[in-house]
């Protein structure tokens, strides 16, 4: 059984990481994965043996739980941004950028991604500074507008790694008990700002002496929307995202209810405001939350559900502990495992990478805070960067400005790695 496991995972892997040229959506593979994994754990001893054994049952809830723990706390994050976004919350931000020229204004773009997607998720800073780039820039300056973007999206893998409410994978990390919020900041908060520091100044003097059209995209639509309203939106959404930390140490709840406890509170007051709103707004229905839940992310969270099901169900029958023994053996360095792994997730989805290395490093062993996990989040977070399909923000950008694969390959690929590397010997410097 155990073999037939890992052929069906290793088959369904490969579907996910073709998804672009097969099209087929991963979260639909992911989930028939995730499911029939546990259906052959089920069914093989009840066909042999005649009777599950009661193991394999507690064993399904423990993963669901965890699975679920993650889900929730995406489910609430993604829904409180979607929500400032629907009351233009963002825009006020962008009235602060009033900087003419090229250079300028991509130092303040990147630094607002590098810093925004550490707070909210990488993909959705990506969909805003792309955006934000694509207004203020015409459309037949290709080469400027593929290089911002490409810059946006090692920008917000960058971020998010330091930061347990950033890249997802950091998050399944910070909700199983292996980082925690202050250690995973002042050990990778360097190493991450060089992965990105180095490639913008590499790409950003190719576009030393050009323009801006920054007044184009301060337009807003304030005459349906107070800006003031706006204003109290944002402040309340990020700060009930930044507050979940702090409710965690303080109250020693689980993330997930910390973040529902926010998207409870901005969905009261949002309420309140839909009340007031609702006839000058020509689309009312927008303002409130239960659209905002229509317009998240759903077949990602089925996604991650999937993966996590079935990186549970190895984990169940010991694979990935014989696989950690294997990787021991033949390559003694932690710190060339994780490097390798890091370059890896570029190939193939980081979410099932991390997941099968949490089941495959034990806590007991590597307990919290070993440099084993924080490098871990750095590397899966900035391995993304070395191909436009390695990561989240890079298909959404690649979708957006339609940035060709071979392109960044050649473009871009080299300076990502230089970035990738020069941070990742940096942490193992710095600790």
């Amino acid at each position: 059984m155990e073999a037939l496991l890992v052929v069906l995972f290793v088959i369904g892997y490969a579907i996910i990481a073709l998804e672009y040229r097969l099209h087929i959506d991963k979260a639909a593979t992911a989930i028939f994965l995730g499911a029939t994994t546990w259906f052959l754990l089920f069914g093989v001893p009840l066909f042999v043996e005649g009777k599950v054994p009661p193991s394999i049952e507690a064993g399904l809830f423990h993963h669901l739980g965890e699975a679920a723990s993650i889900l929730f706390f995406l489910l609430g994050a993604m829904t409180i941004v979607e929500v400032i976004d629907s009351y233009e919350g963002f825009q006020f931000v962008l009235r602060l950028m009033r900087i003419r020229t090229l250079w300028g204004f991509l130092a303040v773009l990147v630094g607002m991604t590098f810093f925004l997607s550490a707070v909210i998720d990488n993909l959705t800073a990506t969909l805003l500074m792309v955006s934000l780039l694509q207004k203020v820039t015409p459309e037949e300056e290709r080469n400027v507008r593929l290089l911002g973007a490409s810059l946006v999206v090692l920008a917000a893998n960058s971020g998010g790694a330091w930061s347990p409410l950033g890249d997802v994978t950091t998050t399944m990390l910070w909700i199983k008990g292996c980082i925690t919020e202050v250690s995973i900041i002042k050990k990778v908060f360097l190493p991450s700002l060089l992965s990105i520091g180095i490639p913008f100044l590499a790409l950003g003097r190719l576009l030393r002496g050009a323009s801006v059209r920054v007044e184009s995209a301060l337009s807003t639509s304030s005459e349906e929307i107070p800006q003031r309203v706006s204003f109290i939106v944002f402040l309340v959404g990020i700060t009930g995202i930044l507050i979940v930390p702090i409710l965690k140490v303080i109250f020693h709840v689980p993330p997930f209810l910390a973040m529902l406890l926010s998207m409870g509170a901005v969905w009261l007051i949002t309420e309140i405001f839909y009340r007031r709103l609702g006839e000058r707004v020509g689309e009312p229905r927008r303002l409130r939350v239960v659209s905002a839940l229509e317009r998240i992310d759903t077949p990602s969270l089925l996604f991650f559900l999937g993966i996590l099901l079935a990186v549970g169900a190895l984990g169940e029958i010991g694979v990935l502990r014989w696989l950690a023994q294997s990787l021991s053996t033949a390559v003694p360095s932690l710190d060339v495992v994780v490097f390798l792994m890091g370059v890896l997730s570029a190939v193939v989805d980081n979410v099932p990478l991390v997941a099968a290395a949490i089941e495959m490093y034990p806590l007991s062993e590597f307990p919290t805070d070993h440099r084993l996990w924080e490098f871990m989040a750095y590397a899966a977070g900035v391995g993304g960067n070395l191909l436009i399909i390695g990561s989240a923000a890079g298909v959404v950008a690649m979708g957006m400005e339609r940035i060709e694969f071979f392109w960044y390959l050649r473009r871009v690929s080299w300076i990502a790695f230089l970035g990738y590397a020069s941070g990742a010997l940096a942490y193992v410097i710095l600790n």
